[in-house]
C-alpha cells in the first residue's frame, strides 16, 4: 500500500503515471503491429478488424463498471485506513467480474453476427470480423478479472507490477500477432482469426501472471471466498459508482456504431480507414489517459482522508499535464498524420480518408484531455453521474445533425469529423461545470 496522502501531488502523479505511460506505448506498437499486418490482407479485413474491435468498447463499458467503483472505494478505504472494508470491496468485485465474463462470453458467441450485420453492408467485411471475433471473445471474457485485480492495486497506491505484467503481455501479443496471421515459422496462415488469438492468448499469459503476483506478494487487500457471497449493500455501492462510468463507455460504443453505420454507404475503405484513424488517435491518447487514471487513486485516498485542498491540486495538476500531452498530439496530427497512417497501410483511398479524419479530429484531443481529467476527479469523488451526464450531452448533439447531414444530397465524410469536434468541446464544458459544481458540494474549504 502507498499512502498519497503526503508529498507532491505532481509528484506522485508522475511517477505513478510513468510506468503506465511506458505500458501504454507498448500497447501503442501493438495497435500498429496488428493493423499493419492485418491491413496486408485487404480493406475489407481492415474493416471487419475495427468493426469487431469497437464490440471491445461495449466490454470496456462493462469492465469500467469495476474498474471505476473497485479504486474509488479501495482509495476511501485506504485513506481511511480501513483495511476490513477495502477487503470486503476486493471480494465482492472478484466475485462479480467472474460472472460477467461468463455472461459476455455466451453472449459474444450468440449474438456477434447479428451485430455486424447491423452496422456493414459488405458480406466481406462480416465475415472477416465474424472470424476474428469467435477467436478474441476469451479475451474481452477475461478481461473482467484482471480489471478487477489492477483496479485493486491502483486503489492501493500500486500500479508498476499491473503495468509490467500488461507490457510483457502486450509485447507477447505483439510477437505472436504477425506468426498467427502470416504463418510465420508455423506454414500455417491463420489470416485475420491470428490476431484474435493471438490477443486471446496473451490476455490469458497476463491474467495468470498478474494472479501470481497478487496472492504472492500484495497483502492489504487479498482473495477470500468467504467474502464471495452477495453483499448487496455492497453490490449496491460498487453499482451506484460505476454504473455511470460503464454508462459512459457504452455509449462511446454507441458513438462509434453510429458512425461506422452513418459510413456504411461509403464503403469498406471508409469504415477501415475510419477504424484506423480511431485506433492510432486512441493509441496517442494513451499518455494522457496514463495521467487520468492515476488521478482517481491519488485525489481518492486524499479524499477519504479529508484531506480536500489536495483533492483540489490533484484537479489542477491534472489538468495541466493532460493537456500539455494532449498539444503535442494535436501538432502531431497536424504535421505528420500520413506519415503515421503509411506504417499500417498503402491503400490510397483508405490513406486518403484517415488522414483527413486525423487533421480534422485532432483539434478535439486538448477538450479530450479536460474531459479524461474530470472524469478522474468524478471517480474519486465517488460520484461519476456528472461524467454520464456529460458523455450522453455529446452523444445527443453528435447523432442528431449527422443524421440530418447523411440525409442531404451534398453529404460527405468530413461533415461528420467537424461535428464529432464540435460536440466534444461542448462535453469538455459541461464536464468543466460539473466538476465546479461537485467540488463546491463536497470539498468544504
Amino acid at each position: 500500500m502507498k499512502d498519497l496522502t503526503q508529498g507532491s501531488i505532481p509528484k506522485h502523479l508522475i511517477v505513478m503515471a510513468f510506468p503506465m505511460m511506458i505500458g501504454m506505448f507498448i500497447q501503442t506498437l501493438y495497435f500498429l503491429v496488428d493493423l499493419y499486418f492485418v491491413g496486408k490482407l485487404g480493406a475489407s479485413a481492415l474493416a471487419g478488424l475495427s468493426l469487431a474491435a469497437n464490440a471491445m468498447f461495449l466490454v470496456f463499458a462493462l469492465t469500467q463498471i469495476l474498474n471505476v467503483s473497485t479504486a474509488s472505494l479501495i482509495s476511501h478505504a485506504v485513506g481511511a485506513k480501513n483495511n476490513i472494508d477495502a477487503n470486503l470491496t476486493f471480494n465482492q468485485s472478484m466475485m462479480i467480474s467472474t460472472v460477467m465474463g461468463l455472461v459476455v462470453c455466451i453472449i459474444g458467441y450468440v449474438g456477434a453476427e447479428t451485430y455486424l450485420s447491423t452496422i456493414s453492408e459488405d458480406p466481406s467485411t462480416i465475415a472477416a470480423g465474424l472470424t476474428y471475433l469467435h477467436w478474441f471473445i476469451p479475451c474481452m471474457a477475461l478481461q473482467f478479472v484482471m480489471v478487477a485485480i489492477s483496479a485493486a492495486l491502483r486503489g492501493t497506491g500500486i500500479v508498476k507490477p499491473t503495468m509490467l505484467i500488461q507490457i510483457l503481455s502486450t509485447l507477447l501479443n505483439m510477437l505472436l500477432s504477425p506468426i498467427l496471421i502470416s504463418g510465420w515459422g508455423l506454414g500455417y496462415p491463420m489470416g485475420i482469426a491470428g490476431a484474435g488469438f493471438a490477443s486471446s492468448l496473451s490476455v490469458i499469459f497476463a491474467v495468470l501472471l498478474l494472479a501470481y503476483y497478487f496472492i504472492t506478494t500484495e497483502k492489504y487487500v487479498s482473495v477470500d471466498f468467504s467474502l464471495w457471497q452477495p453483499n448487496w449493500q455492497r453490490i449496491k455501492k460498487l453499482m451506484l459508482i460505476g454504473l455511470p462510468a460503464g454508462g459512459e463507455f457504452f455509449l462511446m460504443f454507441a458513438y462509434m456504431a453510429c458512425i461506422y453505420w452513418l459510413i456504411q454507404p461509403f464503403g469498406a475503405d471508409a469504415q477501415a480507414a475510419f477504424g484506423m484513424g480511431t485506433r492510432v488517435m486512441q493509441s496517442l491518447f494513451l499518455p494522457a489517459m496514463a495521467i487520468s487514471l492515476v488521478a482517481p487513486a491519488v485525489a481518492g485516498q486524499n479524499f477519504g482522508a479529508q484531506q480536500y485542498d489536495r483533492v483540489r491540486e490533484t484537479f489542477v495538476w491534472t489538468a495541466v499535464l493532460t493537456c500539455s500531452i494532449m498539444t503535442i498530439m494535436t501538432l502531431l496530427c497536424m504535421t505528420q498524420a500520413e506519415s503515421m497512417l503509411l506504417l499500417i497501410s498503402d491503400n490510397k483511398e483508405v490513406l486518403l480518408i484517415s488522414t483527413t479524419f486525423l487533421q480534422i479530429i485532432c483539434f478535439n484531443y486538448i477538450p479530450s484531455g479536460l474531459v479524461f481529467t474530470c472524469s478522474g476527479m468524478f471517480q474519486a469523488l465517488g460520484n461519476t453521474f456528472p461524467a454520464l451526464l456529460s458523455t450522453a450531452t455529446r452523444l445527443i448533439l453528435f447523432i442528431i445533425p449527422a443524421v440530418w447531414l447523411s440525409k442531404q444530397a451534398d453529404f460527405s465524410i468530413e461533415q461528420l469529423w467537424t461535428v464529432s469536434v464540435s460536440t466534444v468541446c461542448i462535453q469538455a464544458l459541461v464536464s468543466l461545470l460539473l466538476v465546479r459544481r461537485e467540488f463546491k458540494k463536497r470539498l468544504p474549504r
